[in-house]
């Protein structure tokens, strides 16, 4: 049995790797073990992002749904936190996104939730994993063929943004804020919401044409954004990805809040409120290391997962009953409202934190001093996988770098699961012999690798 699923659903570049055949055996399978009581569901949603290859990914998707008996209510374009929240609304017994969330258009993923709108336990993606490539004839059903239906939900996107109104109550009367919306799957939500909530808000990268999401805006790049809100003296800007499901930051003065920052600001404001489960928020191992002696500080417990990942942050959530975890990339979790990670509740959580104190979003930010922190992207082929662990040299440099920094920083390597490279990310008190150390690794590793770009 091969593995599709890795640390944020299935992913792989449009069509070639991620085949049409693919997603319609996820399809099938998803609509065959994802039922209540172990049964086929008998309704399954499907929302995609703005990629040029979610349309014939959905098309396969509905088809192997319906394959199984199963309806296919098709979202259209919605963040991912709404399908997990439309999933619950609707009594759908399973839901499907469509998106590679940050990475760009040629790639696609496919994300998948439970009735509850949890994403998948290991045991249910192994249990789709082995239908996919064991057990395909078992999904068929017997006899009379029993055909799904596909339906068109006309009204997801603003049932969606109601739920958000309901949760949030935020006042954000007359706050100017500037959104870059990626060119992604919140494009029309992000406006919606905000001019909702009584901000002034201007939008940018929010003209998808199916290839330029993600593409030099968006969360994984804020230059223009940063620009735009000191042209414009905007109060605040907001970056979203391109499924919508974490967010960035840009305070009035042109300055990142990354997602420790905004975790940190909303775990100091739940506390105070006294509702913070247990005075305790959860981290991944990609937190700053600034953050710990912070949360000592201010009498707030940090528990932290033993990987990155999203779905490592709610499973540690859920099984000790906390209510705020996220990662650095700012995806984070207010399970209060939400099940997965959303940009958007986010981002109008914090800016009605800054209009309740009456302050600038850059005072808002000095919650806490991270260190310096330089993580560097390395290109890694499929066959490069999983060896530089056993090469000699890229250990060897790997351990002088961590005793270089000793006690006052460290070093993290790992290979991403969501894009073919191999993340080098140095920390410490000492600026330069973090830089230093990160590009040290990063140069072995191109060499020894055989990668000669950045």
């Amino acid at each position: 049995m091969g593995r599709l699923f890795g640390t944020d659903g299935v992913r792989g570049l449009a069509v070639s790797e991620l085949t049409t055949e693919v997603a319609m055996l996820i399809g099938r399978a998803a609509a065959y073990s994802l039922g209540r009581d172990g049964k086929r569901c008998k309704k399954l949603l499907i929302g995609r992002d703005t990629r040029e290859s979610c349309g014939i990914l959905e098309a396969a998707l509905a088809a192997g749904v319906c394959s199984c008996g199963t309806d296919a209510h098709i979202l259209g374009i919605v963040p991912t936190p709404a399908v997990a929240a439309l999933t619950v609304m609707y009594g759908a017994d399973a839901g499907v996104m469509i998106s590679a969330s940050h990475n760009t258009f040629e790639f696609n993923g496919i994300k998948l939730f439970n009735s509850k709108g949890h994403r998948l336990t290991l045991s249910q993606e192994q249990e789709i994993e082995r239908l996919v490539f064991d057990a395909q004839d078992q999904m068929l059903p017997r006899g009379v063929p029993q055909i799904g239906r596909v339906y068109t939900e006309k009204n997801a996107e603003w049932d969606y943004i109601r739920k958000l109104l309901k949760d949030s109550e935020a006042n954000l009367d007359k706050l100017r804020i500037i959104i870059d919306a990626a060119n992604g799957a919140a494009y029309s939500s992000a406006e919606k919401l905000f001019s909702c909530l009584g901000a002034r808000v201007r939008l940018i990268n929010a003209s998808p044409d199916g290839r330029n999401i993600n593409m030099h805006c968006g969360s994984t790049d804020v230059l223009a954004l940063r620009q735009a809100v000191l042209e414009t003296k905007a109060q605040a800007g907001i970056a979203l990805d391109g499924d919508g499901d974490r967010c960035l930051m840009i305070d009035e003065a042109g300055n990142l809040l990354d997602g420790d920052r905004l975790l940190a600001i909303l775990a100091l404001h739940m506390k105070k409120r006294g509702r913070l489960s247990s005075n305790t928020c959860v981290v991944t191992p990609m937190t700053n290391l600034g953050f710990f002696p912070w949360a000592r500080e201010n009498g707030i417990v940090v528990t932290k997962t033993p990987d990155v990942g999203g779905g490592h942050v709610f499973e540690r959530m859920v099984q000790d009953g906390y209510n705020l975890g996220g990662e650095q990339s700012g995806f984070i979790i207010q399970r209060d409202y939400s099940t997965t990670g959303d940009g958007l509740l986010l981002g109008a959580a914090v800016l009605d934190i800054m209009q309740s104190r009456k302050c600038l979003l850059s005072e808002l930010a000095q919650v806490f001093r991270p260190y310096p922190q330089i993580t560097v992207n390395v290109p890694l082929r499929a066959e490069c996988r999983g060896i530089w662990k056993d090469v000699p040299d890229i250990i060897g440099i790997i351990e002088h770098c961590r005793s270089s920094l000793g006690d006052d920083g460290r070093i993290y390597v790992r290979e991403s699961g969501t894009e073919p490279v191999l993340r080098i990310m140095a920390e410490g008190r000492n600026g330069e012999a973090v830089r230093g150390c990160a590009e040290a690794i990063a140069r072995i590793a191109e060499k020894i690798l055989g990668n000669t770009t950045r």
